[in-house]
C-alpha cells in the first residue's frame, strides 16, 4: 500500500539515466556497495531495493561526538540491513551508535528499516506528522479491515477500472509487518530545526510525493537532504498515494518552489547521484511538470470529457517516450493515477473541469472565451 518510488510509469529527463549515472562522492555506478564520503562527518550509504528498477535507496550518515543521525533507514529487508551493518563498521561505527533518524516521508524504502532498528536500539525516529493517516491506513490493513487495496478505488476515479481488476487479480497483498509500520517517536509538524552535533538541520515541509514528505537542508555545510522531493535523473511519483489528497501535483510544484527560496544546495537525493544545484534542478522539474501540463491540456482539447486513463493514452511514458498501452499494468496504474494529478491541477488552474459520472472523474477543457 505504500508507494515504491521507481516505476516506469514517470517521465524522465532527456539527460544521463539514473542507470548510469555516476556519483562524483565514489566515482562510481551511484548504487554501488559502499560508505562513500560526500563531506566531513557525512557518508552516503546505498541500501538495495529487491523490487524496484531504481536498484538502490542513498542513506545519510551524519558523524557527531555523541553518535551518528541518519538520514532514511532503508528498507526492512535483510540483505539491506546486513549491508548497512557492514558499511557503519566500514567507518568505524555500529547499530548501536545511531542515536535519531530523520526519515523523509513513509515510503516502505525510507522508514521500515529505520522503524525496526530505532526500536531495537532506542534510537529516535522522527516522521512528518502528514504521514500519520497512511500509516493508520497501514495498521487497518494489518487488522484485516480493509476489504481492498484502496489504490483501486483511486484507479476506477482515473478511469482505469481494467487496470484495477488486473491489480487486484494479482493475488492478495501480504499484510503489513506491525514491525515495520509502528508510530515514529517524533511527529514533525510545520518546518522545524535539529541540532545534530554541531550541524544545524532545517526540516522543510515538502508535500506532494506524499503528504509528508520533508527535506533536510544544511545551509552551513551547503547540502540538501532531499529524499524524493529533487531527484537528480527522474521526477518522482505524484498522485500514488493513499489516502488521496486533493492536488498532490500542486502540493508538489509549491514545494518544489519553497525548495527554490533556499540558497543553491548541492543535491543529496534518495536515489541517484549526488548533483551540484538544487536550484537549477527545480527549475527542470517545473519546467518538465509545465510541459506534461500543456500535454494533458492539449488531450483534452481534442477529446472532450474524459478519463485521466484516456489522456494517459496520448501522452509518452518514461525518457523514451513509450506508448502507454505498451506499459505493464502496474507502470500503467501509475501513469493513470499520475495524469489525473495533472488534471487536478488544470482544474484549480480554471483550465478545465471536473465532473463526476460514476465512479469515474470525467475531466474537459474550458472553453478559451471561460465558458465550460
Amino acid at each position: 500500500m505504500t508507494g515504491t518510488d521507481g516505476s516506469t510509469s514517470r517521465a524522465t529527463d532527456k539527460g544521463v539515466s539514473t542507470g548510469k549515472a555516476i556519483s562524483p562522492d565514489s566515482g562510481r555506478h551511484w548504487a554501488d556497495e559502499g560508505a562513500w564520503r560526500v563531506a566531513d562527518g557525512l557518508y552516503r550509504i546505498p541500501l538495495p531495493l529487491p523490487m524496484d528498477g531504481l536498484k538502490a535507496i542513498n542513506v545519510y550518515v551524519l558523524e557527531t561526538d555523541d553518535g551518528l543521525t541518519l538520514i532514511d533507514g532503508g528498507w526492512a529487508i535483510p540483505v539491506a540491513r546486513e549491508l548497512l551493518d557492514k558499511c557503519l563498521r566500514d567507518i568505524g561505527s555500529g547499530f548501536g551508535d545511531i542515536k535519531r533518524f530523520l526519515v523523509t516521508h513513509v515510503h516502505r524504502d525510507h522508514y521500515t528499516l529505520a522503524r525496526v532498528l530505532g526500536a531495537e536500539t532506542g534510537a529516535e525516529v522522527a516522521l512528518g506528522i502528514d504521514e500519520k493517516p497512511a500509516l493508520e491506513l497501514l495498521h487497518r490493513a494489518g487488522r484485516g479491515e480493509l476489504d481492498e487495496s484502496p489504490f483501486l478505488a483511486v484507479l476506477r476515479t482515473a478511469g482505469a477500472a481494467e487496470i484495477a481488476e488486473q491489480w487486484a487479480a494479482g493475488g492478495p497483498a501480504d499484510l503489513p509487518d506491525p514491525a515495520n509500520w509502528d508510530f515514529p517517536d517524533i511527529w514533525i509538524e510545520g518546518d522545524r530545526t535539529f541540532a545534530v552535533g554541531a550541524r544545524t538541520i532545517d526540516a522543510v515541509h515538502t508535500p506532494g510525493h506524499t503528504p509528508g514528505h520533508y527535506v533536510y537542508a544544511d545551509r552551513a555545510d551547503g547540502v540538501l537532504f532531499a529524499g524524493d522531493h529533487v531527484l537528480p535523473t527522474i521526477t518522482p511519483s505524484i498522485g500514488f498515494t493513499v489516502p488521496a489528497t486533493e492536488s498532490p501535483l500542486g502540493d508538489f510544484m509549491a514545494s518544489l518552489t519553497r525548495v527554490r527560496s533556499l540558497p543553491d544546495l548541492r543535491i543529496l537525493p534518495a536515489h541517484g547521484p549526488v548533483a551540484p544545484s538544487s536550484h537549477a534542478r527545480v527549475d527542470e522539474l517545473l519546467a518538465h511538470h509545465e510541459e506534461r501540463l500543456e500535454a494533458s491540456l492539449e488531450s483534452l482539447r481534442n477529446r472532450g470529457a474524459v478519463t485521466a486513463h484516456v489522456v494517459a493514452g496520448d501522452l509518452g511514458w518514461t525518457r523514451h517516450e513509450h506508448p502507454y498501452d505498451t506499459l505493464d499494468p502496474f507502470s500503467r496504474g501509475m501513469a493513470a493515477m499520475e495524469t489525473k494529478a495533472h488534471l487536478e491541477l488544470l482544474v484549480a488552474r480554471g483550465e478545465a473541469t471536473r465532473a463526476q459520472h460514476g465512479e469515474e472523474i470525467l475531466f474537459a477543457a474550458t472553453l478559451r472565451d471561460g465558458a465550460s
